[in-house]
């Protein structure tokens, strides 16, 4: 594991390359007749792009954005909503990182309702020590523990998404400034 400036590197640009690698071969041979890949905005972007090159079977990519959590509620809704219909479709709800699963259990409810021939989750982190609702994730890549994640789709304050490793940062360094690793991370 690497150190910089602070921030550990977790997950360097070649594990995350063999992971999704990995996904896109147990997708491919789960669906051999092609399957649909929600992904949830914007977390979920770099992995999804990476993870259908990955697939070997006909393969459509669609989005959902949701909202930040309802202060107070853990609630959150839909901004952007899919642009294809997934009724009589194998579906792949993609995640960045599941997490308590509130969110994970919102979206899945909501694509059940329209129908889905089989609806399953792929996660490229799967942090069950912090579950809140039981979520099954059929697909996984890693398991995460309860360090804060930063890169490959994964932020603080909309910093970070683009990096091609996953580093962990320090919590507390991050909510007083959310740009404390810019520096290290982007090497600078």
């Amino acid at each position: 594991m690497t150190e910089r400036g602070g921030a550990r590197i977790l997950h360097d640009r070649d594990a995350l390359a063999r992971t999704v690698a990995r996904l896109g071969e147990e997708l491919s041979d789960a669906y051999p007749d092609g399957v649909l890949l929600v992904a949830v905005l914007k977390g979920s972007l770099p992995f999804v792009a990476d993870l259908a090159r990955r697939v070997t079977v006909p393969c459509e990519v669609d989005f959902l954005g949701i909202s930040t959590y309802t202060e107070g509620t853990g609630r959150v809704r839909i901004v952007k909503d899919l642009d294809h219909d997934v009724h009589d479709r194998s579906v792949v709800l993609v995640e960045d990182i599941v997490d308590t699963g509130l969110t994970c259990t919102y979206i899945l409810g909501e694509l059940r309702r329209r129908g889905p021939r089989s609806l399953e989750v792929c996660t490229l982190f799967d942090r069950r020590v912090r579950r809140i609702v039981p979520v099954t994730v059929r697909f996984s890549g890693f398991e995460a523990t309860d360090d804060l994640l930063l890169g490959y789709g994964l932020d603080v304050a909309g910093r970070y998404r683009n990096l091609p490793f996953v580093a962990a940062g320090d919590p507390r360094t991050l909510e007083t400034d959310p740009d404390a690793y810019v520096g290290a991370l982007y090497g600078r």
